[in-house]
Parts: structure tokens; sequence; C-alpha cells
């Protein structure tokens, strides 16, 4: 294990079948090209910066250019590769499994299988599936599964349906964006309220929800008569969980942890759709935050992930203290 035993909850699979046959499926509509990766540069990455395990996730589009059947074929073909990793390496990968949405039945058999056959740790949603939010009404079934099983599920952001400004793919603006999208509106439509088993880690520090957090609680009672006082659309918002990836510089850091508290944030990377230098200098930052205690840094590098985790939490390697 490494000195650090960082747990990065933000750490993509790019499975070669699939980013082969992506480009027949509508590419990725973000503007971003499918990086090099393999299970060695992955783990030679996680060395370097300390990581002891990384937790894969299938980035958007995910399955989305797929249709019928050959989009439920894609994400089992997906899920059993990456479990077949962390089968090899249990130490070093974990694995949040990918679903069919929005086939609500398709998705719920996956969830079945991912978590009973495949011992997944947790399972990535996108932002949106086709201009559909995750709080959707459609999209009960599914949080209602996943609630029953007191699931870790990992919120990935997706191309808004809105055009890229020519020059500015959609990871570099537009996902942050969708991430709020997705959130607040899960929030205000009482997704977390109805679901309150299961754990729900929004990418990229939650986009700006932190930052603009008091203005959608306290603007959002005045547009609709449905939903909690300001107060309590907090205390929600506060639920969420936060990852580090592209998000710990001194300029993000101080207004994270005001608002999520040191409890609710997670380490992430990125890797290896921001490359290894991207990464490692987002890592760098973290690291050098001075008016963070050693114990708020063994939190958010593993600590806080090892109760979302509970595969992780009995491996010998990674403790709970320090």
């Amino acid at each position: 294990m490494t000195a650090t035993q960082r747990i990065d909850v933000h750490q993509h699979v790019v499975p070669p079948f699939w980013a082969e046959a992506l480009p027949a499926h509508g590419g990725d509509p973000s503007g971003w090209k499918s990086p090099e990766w393999s299970p060695q540069s992955a783990i030679a990455f996680m060395d370097g910066q300390g990581i002891a395990t990384g937790i894969l996730s299938l980035t958007a589009p995910g399955v989305q250019g797929w249709s019928g059947q050959a989009k439920l074929d894609m994400a089992r073909r997906v899920n059993e590769y990456t479990a077949g990793l962390v089968e090899c390496h249990p130490d070093r990968f974990g694995n949040f499994a990918t679903v069919p949405l929005p086939d609500i039945a398709g998705s719920l058999r996956e969830i079945e299988f991912a978590f009973d056959a495949l011992h997944a740790d947790g399972v990535v949603l996108l932002s949106n599936y086709n201009g559909q939010y995750l709080g959707d009404p459609a999209f009960e079934p599914v949080w209602a599964e996943l609630n029953r099983r007191r699931a870790t599920v990992f919120i990935h952001p997706g191309k808004p349906g809105i055009d890229a400004i020519a020059g500015m793919p959609g990871p570099l603006v537009d996902y942050p964006f969708d991430t709020t999208r997705t959130a607040v509106q899960m929030t205000l439509n009482g997704t977390l309220t109805r679901h309150p088993d299961i754990n729900v880690i929004l990418s990229h520090a939650g986009g700006f929800l932190p930052y603009a957090s008091h203005r959608f609680a306290e603007l959002a009672p005045g547009v609709r008569d449905d939903i909690p006082s300001s107060e309590e659309l907090l205390r929600l918002f506060q639920r969420f969980y936060f990852d580090t990836a592209l998000s710990s510089s001194p300029a993000t850091l101080p207004g994270l942890t005001a608002f999520a508290g040191i409890g609710h944030i997670l380490y992430g990377s990125d890797y290896p759709y921001a490359p290894a230098s991207v990464g490692a200098s987002f890592t760098a930052k973290l690291d050098a935050c001075a008016e963070l205690s050693p114990a708020a840094h063994a939190a958010i590098n593993h600590r806080n992930a090892l109760p979302l985790f509970p595969r992780l939490a009995k491996i010998g390697g990674l403790s709970s203290q320090g």
C-alpha cells in the first residue's frame, strides 16, 4: 500500500472494446478524445500519486450511443471487464457499475447483476440521459432499488442539451454546469428525501453547487411551493459527497470545505481523461493546503471513503486510522 493510501473515487476505465466501438456509436458528443489507457498505466499513475485504490467508472457518454439489446450487452460487457480487473487487483481497483439508462427495466436487471454477481462497489450515473435529469420521476424505480441496497452512487456529468462553444469542449465548462443542474433538480424534486439510505458523490466538487447553494436555497421557495424551507434545502445540498477531481486549487478548497465540511469531501483524480500531469498538479495543490490539518488530509485522502466502500474497509492495508 501507498503512504497516503488515497482512495480515488473519480478514476475512469477505458475498456478497449468500448473505445474501439464508440466512434461508430456517435462518438463522444462533448468533443473530448478517448485517452490511451491500460490497467498497467493506471497502476503506474496511482503509484506516483499515493493512490492505494481507484474506483473505476465508465465516463460519459457511457453506453448512450447504443440502443436496444446492444446497449444492454455493452453495459454488461463493460461491467464484467471492470469486475475482472477488480478480481485480479482487489486492493488496487474498485467498480462503479454502468447501467443502461434510460431503459428502466434493463437498468434494474443490471443493478441486480452488478451487485449480486459481480459484487460492484457502487454504480455510476450520468447527470442526464437524453435531456432527462436524475430527479425526473421516470428514474424513481432505479433510485428506490439503489436505496434498498444502500448503494453508493457516483454521478458523472454528461453533455447538456446545448451546443458546445467552438474551442470549448464539454468537460472544460459544460460538465460542472450539468452536475449542478442534476444535483439541484434531485434536491428540489425530493430524490434525496425519499431515498435517505443512498450515498451520492458529485464529480468535480459538485460543479458550482457549493458556491451557489445559498442562491438556490433562497430563490427556489419563491418559485415552487412543493419544496422544503431554505434552511432544509441547504442541509439537503450538504448530504452530497464531493470529489476533488480538478477541484483542489486554492481558489476552490476553502469554499468547498466551508460548505461541505471535511467529512463529505473525497479524493478524485479524473485519470486518464485528465492527463497524468494535470491529476498530479491538483493532487499537489491538495497536499500543499496548509489550512487542512493532518487529520483533515487523511479524511479526504481515504478515511471518508471507507464507510462508502465496505469491501475496501476490510482490506488490511486500508485503515480508518490516520
